[in-house]
């Protein structure tokens, strides 16, 4: 697997990392290294940035496993995913190249300038106007106001716009079920699962758990083990230490955790019922997107037709395994797309039809439990 300073120029520009007079002869302290045998991580600089690589098929967007890929022996480093660009509601990091799937890392400094920080994170805004956002006193860090552009800011700082036109709303969140290890809540829809980045601008699931976990609770996803898209609402169960996030993240990761969706599709699938075996790969036109093809990993799904109308049916579906996005590809394959899903979907909607209904888990004691979020009214009337 050769790549050289040539493909990691590709790789920064297709990630928006570098302008497109950005040479070759500016990749600088190039090292590899193969920290698991089925993968290749490529460290080097740029300017007066450092970046990691990850050539990695089996990541699959699995965060701690790709900063756990990234790890180096005695040093130090403060990496952050670079997700791509122009992505709106999705998070996904993998970016198809050359036949691999890449991850970029961003080494991001201990400290930096806050002002510099609102930039480079936030973006919109020259750094001379975050300055005077800043003298205004509408810049927090760590739910504290901060006055002085100079302000150090650290990679686990949390920072959030206030002003009168930007205040984050605290929605209300339906507790599903509460005790020493696992918090379970039906998630609204358009609520986001955890922030996207160091800078928050909204109040994710994330936020509701964080005063209650131990769990990661220095980062942007405190208490997360799993995630549901903004468009999606329904059970979402996160964890308040480590030795539960351990024994439940093995669970997903053994497919000993069954779900169920409820969805309203456009149109009726044929026939009622069937089990789905069709492996689910990136779509190298569009890599925020994934689409059904032999080149993808194995993604089975079981749907069942529940109600129906001339034009849609409410139906249940039942992933066997978990890759991104795979109840929406899959129906979507069949021709029935969940009704509003705007990448999948061609049919309109006030909101995507998709709720994550049932959650069957082992708690740990060994009590296994099936938490359960009622199928919004919305879904019959939408037939």
């Amino acid at each position: 697997m050769k790549f050289d300073s040539s493909d990691l120029v590709a790789i920064l520009r297709l990630f928006h990392e570098v302008a497109d007079d950005v040479m070759p002869r500016h990749i600088e302290r190039i090292a590899k290294s193969k920290p698991h045998d089925k993968n290749v991580i490529i460290r080097f600089a740029c300017g007066k940035k450092n970046y990691a690589v990850l050539i990695d098929s089996a990541a699959e967007d699995d965060e701690d496993y790709i900063y756990e890929m990234a790890e180096e022996s005695g040093v130090q480093h403060a990496y952050q995913l670079v997700p791509l660009p122009d992505q709106h509601a999705l998070t996904t990091y993998a970016l198809p190249y050359r036949g691999k799937e890449v991850y970029l890392l961003r080494d991001v400094p201990q400290t930096a300038r806050l002002d510099m920080v609102l930039v480079e994170r936030f973006g919109g805004e020259s750094r001379s106007t975050y300055q005077k956002r800043i003298a205004r006193g509408e810049i927090l860090v760590n739910g504290e106001v901060q006055t002085s552009a100079k302000y150090a800011v650290k990679d686990t700082d949390e920072i959030a716009l206030h002003t009168p036109d930007n205040v984050i709303d605290t929605p209300d969140i339906d507790i599903i079920y509460e005790d020493d290890n696992v918090l379970v809540i039906n998630k609204p829809l358009g609520l986001l699962t955890h922030a996207k980045g160091a800078l928050v601008e909204e109040y994710t699931a994330a936020d509701f758990i964080k005063d209650k976990t131990s769990y990661k609770s220095e980062t942007n996803r405190p208490g997360i083990i799993h995630r549901l898209d903004r468009d999606t609402s329904g059970v979402l169960l996160m964890v308040k230490n480590d030795e539960t996030a351990s024994m439940i993240s093995k669970q997903f990761t053994n497919r000993t955790v069954k779900k169920e969706y409820a969805a309203v599709v456009s149109g009726v699938p044929e026939p009622a019922k069937a089990k789905l075996d069709l492996p689910i790969e990136r779509n190298p036109s569009s890599p925020s997107t994934f689409r059904v093809g032999a080149g993808g990993k194995s993604a089975q799904t079981v749907y069942e037709v529940v109600d129906r109308s001339d034009s849609h049916a409410l139906v249940a579906l039942k992933p066997r395994t978990g890759r991104t996005h795979q109840l929406r590809v899959h129906m979507a394959y069949l021709g029935t797309p969940i009704l509003g899903d705007k990448v999948y979907g061609k049919e309109t909607a006030e909101r995507m039809y998709l709720h994550a209904h049932k959650l069957e888990v082992t708690l740990p004691g060994g009590e296994r439990r099936v938490f359960e979020a009622p199928i919004p009214l919305g879904f019959a009337g939408a037939l």
